[in-house]
């Protein structure tokens, strides 16, 4: 098993939501969270003051998928939060090395 972890611009979320529900992915964590990459921030005026915000709001995405899906989910990802502009986002996966469901006691790929 995997987990993608994928960072992306707040307004693409439901979009990238959309595409992962079509692949059947039914399980995602939904994290707002504060960085930077390349854009190293962005300059802002308020009340004629010029200030800069060194942290840029992204929402960060995981899920945990069997390995034969990762291509298709990163696929899917690029493709739904893809601007072409600057600050578009990162994926990233990581091995899971086991998942328990809670509630009943499964493990493995049967807690997916």
């Amino acid at each position: 098993m995997k987990l993608v972890t994928a960072i992306i611009k707040p307004f693409k979320l439901d979009d990238v939501r959309e595409a992962l529900a079509e692949l059947g992915v039914h399980g995602l964590t939904v994290t707002e969270v504060r960085g930077f990459g390349r854009q190293k921030g962005q300059t802002e005026i308020y009340r004629g003051a010029e200030y800069t915000i060194n942290f840029i709001a992204k929402i960060k995405v995981e899920t945990v998928v069997p390995d034969e899906r990762v291509p298709d989910i990163i696929h899917a990802i690029t493709e739904a939060a893809r601007t072409g502009r600057i600050g578009d986002g990162k994926i990233m996966v990581a091995n899971v090395e086991q998942m328990v469901r809670i509630r009943t006691g499964e493990t493995g790929e049967g807690a997916l």
